[in-house]
């Protein structure tokens, strides 16, 4: 009697699998991924409302590309000015600003230097360190762009981690300051990519699709180096910093005001982080009109056909919509409709509070 119930059993489960059961029966997660039918107003905006400074942006081989073909992409979006943070700096960020002066850009391009911290225990390192800084500000530069490497992998000669709130490097930031050169900072990654990789962290999409951004804990916490990056803040009051993709806090925007509450000198930008703000419209909006004179637009990644996505939520009142990278964010984003006030300040007016070399002409009041 046992033999035949398991005979029968099993013949089911095979006429399942046979006749019962479609390929979308057994879809993976990351297969499942439907249009929506949900109809609402859209409106896609190729072209901001207002010109815009781009504070996040690189370009690796600007000493001896065809700039013209960059500024016609920027024209077509309304983007005036556009910052390089590739700069590299010493003869190949002179090399980028002399082509840019060559094609008669000045205007519309701008660039920060990069300086290298693994050398930090030669002994003229500081004086060395500091004259390129000299020599970077004299050749155009108009701030310093420091990479996540340089607080969480670079080492010293002794085998030690770097951090980027390290004594050694005061003289630096001391100098960005008295040169009025902004620093654009940024520090870790998501913290998901430090959590467990499992079915409840938000980003296992993204990890699984890109197993190399997974971080071990054991080497260093998230919340060592945002710590680090907050001391360095205070350090040095005298400095103003730019926390790239707004300190990954995003996502915590009460978290993130109260740190800005903090130091007077921390801006944000928005780089690579607007499926954050499109999920919570109504609550990103009320932080923009708070901070309206700390956030600056930044876009990371230069894809030309990425940047509606950020017009859209910045701009309209659309809802439900999707970012263009799935494994980012699998959710919608629905606008933040901000006043044009504000919009023009994330655009242009606090980037031209922080880089007073760019020529305000280019800009309505």
């Amino acid at each position: 009697m046992k033999k035949h119930f398991i005979a029968l059993v099993t013949i089911a489960f095979l006429q399942s699998l046979v006749f019962g059961q479609s390929s979308s029966d057994r879809m993976d997660f990351e297969a499942y991924d439907p249009p929506s039918s949900l109809v609402t107003p859209e409106h896609i905006i190729t072209k901001s409302k207002y010109p815009f400074i781009d504070i996040h942006s690189h370009h690796w081989r600007m000493a001896d590309q065809d700039l013209s073909e960059l500024i016609g992409q920027m024209d077509k979006m309304n983007m005036q000015v556009i910052n390089n943070l590739s700069g590299r700096g010493g003869p190949a960020l002179k090399a980028m600003m002399d082509n840019v002066k060559k094609y008669g850009y000045e205007k519309r391009i701008t660039i920060f230097t990069n300086i290298e911290l693994r050398s930090i225990d030669e002994a003229d390192w500081v004086e060395n360190t500091v004259k390129q800084i000299e020599f970077d500000h004299a050749n155009g530069a108009c701030g310093l762009k420091i990479y996540k490497s340089q607080g969480m992998d670079n080492k010293d000669s002794k085998g030690n981690r770097i951090k980027i709130s390290d004594p050694r490097i005061k003289p630096i930031w001391e100098k960005c300051a008295e040169l009025n050169m902004p620093v654009l900072i940024h520090a870790a990654d998501p913290k998901q990519f430090w959590e467990p990789y499992d079915s409840l962290n938000e980003r296992w999409l993204e990890l699984k699709t890109h197993p190399n951004r997974k971080k071990d804990p054991k080497e260093y916490t998230w919340e060592q180096i945002i710590s680090e990056q907050h001391d360095l803040f205070k350090q040095n009051p005298k400095t103003k910093f730019i926390a790239a993709h707004m300190g990954w806090f995003p996502n915590d925007l009460a978290k993130l005001g109260t740190l800005l509450d903090q130091m007077p000198n921390m801006y944000v930008e928005i780089g690579a982080v607007i499926a954050e703000l499109g999920r919570q419209p109504r609550f990103a909006r009320k932080f923009f009109e708070k901070y309206q004179d700390r956030i600056l637009f930044g876009k990371d990644s230069y894809q030309t056909d990425e940047y509606p996505t950020y017009f859209r939520v910045l701009e309209s009142d659309d809802e439900y919509f999707p970012y263009y990278k799935r494994y980012h964010a699998f959710w919608r984003m629905y606008g933040l409709n901000l006043p044009d006030e504000v919009l023009k300040k994330v655009y242009y007016k606090n980037a031209l509070s922080l880089l007073p070399n760019i020529d305000k002409s280019q800009f309505p009041d």
